[in-house]
């Protein structure tokens, strides 16, 4: 058996590329299905999220898997597939294990270590095992994956620095606040793109009051719908300002919005109460002279970049830890993975040499006419001694080969030269205990 994937992210495609080929929470089981009921698909999981939509396949041989995939996909869009196929990425056995651990690490990310993928994973993976579309291959290399992304953060810590301006502007407020934004009043001023994620990582951190205002009312409840919030009319501003426990502000406008007389007159009427102004705006919106008023903390973009650059360059030492983890990790699955099916294979290739041995000397028993018994045991000797120095460099070596990311092409190989009926179901493994008592012997 194989394990590829097949898919497309945001290296890969544009946005809209991917959002085709996004499916919703919903969706997922009816699609896994779907892919599941391809002939030459044994088992499917398929992880989607705005940056990337990935099936993983295992299939017994990967030109099949790897074309079923493909298939599916163009199926799934308004792209042909000699479209489509400029945009996708496929891999093999090996480089599918290796690229779901670094998914799930957060290597792969837009954001190098963001940690929301790691929650993605594992919710396709749940998906996928209740909609019966796994099989223990993909149970254990998916429960691994997840495994290994709570290992690379544990471990590396490479999710606990922000690595964006929007990112950074909603860490610092966490900072501010004791890494408490829960029953915080959030103003976000704006809804263009630095905007839109700053109000996302607020909703992904738990915020449920996020008040959106933008010049264009439109846009303003367009953004407050997409994250559960509120739009309020650019004219209120200064009425919202005054409930507000944090204002992150990014408009397009080329003069400040808010001044020191405004904010100093808003803080006559708040009691009191400190107020930090996030200006990540370019053109700021916000006037310098307002960090001067008590109770107001002022940070504008390149208070901002300078913590971006020093987390980014953090972040990408704890990748290279996370890496070393990695490679322990794919050893351990490939040990698994490779004894998984070399098991099943030493067993057959032992049943058809003795099958073999069996059938040739009744026949030469036969032929010989009145053996003694000391000459029967005398063949028989010989008969055992080439079988068992015959088959064992096969059994040596593939065990070997098993502790590899190729051991299980080895194992079909063996399989094909030898005309070898394996078993490939994996309820075989219930059995493999015992069977791993038969190879150590030989």
């Amino acid at each position: 058996m194989f394990i590829i994937a097949v898919g497309l992210n945001h290296r890969t495609a544009p946005v809209e590329i991917r959002e085709q080929l996004a499916y919703t929470r919903h969706d997922l089981p009816v699609v896994m299905k779907e892919l599941r009921n391809y002939s030459s698909v044994n088992g499917c999981v398929i992880l989607s999220t705005c940056n990337r939509t990935e099936l993983y396949i295992t299939c017994n041989t990967e030109a099949d898997g790897i074309a079923a995939g493909k298939t599916f996909l163009s199926n799934s869009c308004r792209l042909n597939l000699e479209e489509l196929e400029k945009f996708l990425y496929t891999f093999n056995t090996p480089h599918t294990v290796c690229h779901l651990f670094r998914v799930s690490a957060g290597l792969d990310s837009m954001i190098l270590g963001e940690d929301q993928i790691l929650a993605q994973v594992a919710e396709a993976y749940e998906i996928a095992r209740e909609s019966g579309t796994t099989n223990n291959v993909l149970n254990t290399l998916w429960q691994q994956a997840i495994s290994v992304g709570k290992r690379v953060r544990t471990e590396t810590r490479i999710d606990s620095n922000a690595v964006s301006i929007s990112y950074a502007a909603v860490e610092l407020a966490r900072q501010v606040f004791d890494r408490k934004l829960e029953g915080k009043t959030i103003l976000v001023i704006g809804a263009g793109k630095m905007s839109t994620l700053a109000a996302r990582y607020l909703k992904d951190n738990g915020v449920t009051s996020v008040l959106v205002s933008n010049r264009s009312y439109d846009r303003a409840v367009a953004l407050a719908n997409s994250i559960g919030g509120r739009a309020i009319r650019f004219d209120l501003l200064e009425e919202y300002l005054k409930r507000a426990d944090i204002v992150i502000s990014c408009t397009a406008a080329s003069h400040y919005i808010l001044r020191r007389e405004q904010i100093a007159k808003i803080c006559s009427e708040r009691d009191g109460r400190p107020l930090m102004l996030v200006d990540i705006a370019v053109p700021r919106d916000i006037e310098p002279e307002v960090r001067s008023l008590p109770g107001i903390k002022l940070y504008d973009i390149d208070d901002l970049q300078k913590v971006v650059l020093d987390n980014l360059e953090e972040r990408k030492v704890a990748a290279r830890q996370a890496e070393g983890i990695i490679s322990v990790e794919i050893d351990e699955f490939f040990q698994w993975f490779g004894s998984l099916y070399a098991v099943p294979t030493i067993v057959a290739l032992k049943k058809k040499a003795e099958s073999i041995k069996k059938s040739e000397l009744t026949k030469a028993f036969n032929r010989l006419g009145d053996l003694t018994s000391r000459e029967q045991k005398i063949i028989s000797s010989l008969a055992n001694t080439i079988l068992n120095k015959f088959v064992h460099d096969a059994v040596i070596n593939l065990k070997e080969a098993a502790l590899t990311p190729e051991g299980h092409v080895y194992t079909k190989a063996l399989q094909k030269l030898f005309n070898l009926s394996v078993e490939e179901d994996l309820s075989r493994q219930e059995k493999a205990a015992k069977e791993r008592e038969e190879t150590d012997n030989v």
